[in-house]
């Protein structure tokens, strides 16, 4: 099974970039399973109910969240009737949606994936992703071998224990949330495939997807001021990682590309 994985995709820019460039994507990598972030495509916070539409409708087929998940409450009823649509796993339990699913493949086959986040430096987590985590792999290992992780989070070395905490149980582990791609793409011990992060989709013109000027602003004089996503320089990151039919990985390699079509929606 061949999968493409994609960093969270950040505000108009990224979301267009990702729409434009999914065909040649598919052309090129023919993947059976698309994963995407969308946790930052609304105005670089939250994802909207159309656009997980336009994103299931380009042929997406899971979408997963982080920290900013509840942010645009029209998401909200989608989390409850759309199982593709995940939220963080170990948030609070009353929280609208799920964390985890298990969807067909293209060309047979099953595969789950797991929405989880950090809880180190970040304050959305109910619990540890530690705490969940077990009896969600158990509950997927009943029905497909085959299981994605994204795990949300600030902390690197929560991001790497938990590669390491899962190794030869899943079929990998990616990490989200920094928007900055890692050079550490790679297959663990147990077979597991890994990287700390995807990467940004989205203004690499930017700090962290955000204006430059803004946060230098804000560094230089501790005023605050309101987030607004940049629009330059803008590239489609993620993974491309193969399985095999014990639920192992094969390869894992690191994606990062400028968009194919220069007029996509949201761009200068």
């Amino acid at each position: 099974m061949r999968t493409l994985i994609i960093g969270d995709v950040v505000a108009e820019v990224g979301l267009g970039a990702l729409l434009a460039t999914l065909p040649s994507l598919r052309e090129r990598h023919s993947p059976d399973l698309v994963i995407v972030n969308s946790e930052n495509a609304a105005g670089g916070t939250g994802t909207s109910a159309k656009q997980v539409a336009q994103l299931l409708g380009a042929g997406v087929d899971v979408l997963t969240g982080g920290n900013h998940t509840f942010h645009d409450r029209s998401l909200y009823p989608v989390l409850e009737t759309e199982p593709r649509v995940l939220r963080p796993a170990n948030v609070a339990k009353r929280a609208p949606g799920r964390g985890s699913v298990v969807v067909d493949v293209i060309g047979g086959g099953r595969a789950a994936v797991i929405n989880l986040m950090g809880l180190v430096f970040m304050q959305a987590a109910a619990v540890s992703p530690f705490e969940v985590v077990d009896d969600l792999v158990e509950r997927a290992r009943r029905e497909t071998p085959t299981i994605f992780v994204d795990i949300h989070a600030e902390a690197t070395s929560e991001k790497i224990a938990l590669g390491h905490h899962l190794d030869g149980r899943v079929s990998a582990v990616v990490g989200t949330h920094t928007h900055v791609q890692t050079s550490d793409a790679r297959i663990l011990g147990g077979g597991t495939a890994y990287i700390t992060d995807l990467g940004m989709t989205g203004p690499h013109d930017s700090v962290i997807g955000v204006k430059k000027e803004i946060i230098l602003r804000r560094y230089l004089t501790g005023l605050p001021g309101r987030f607004e996503p940049a629009k330059g320089g803008v590239l489609v990151q993620g993974v491309i990682v193969e399985i095999g039919e014990d639920g192992l990985a094969t390869s894992i390699e690191a994606i990062s590309m400028a968009p194919v079509v220069p007029n996509a929606p949201g761009w200068d």
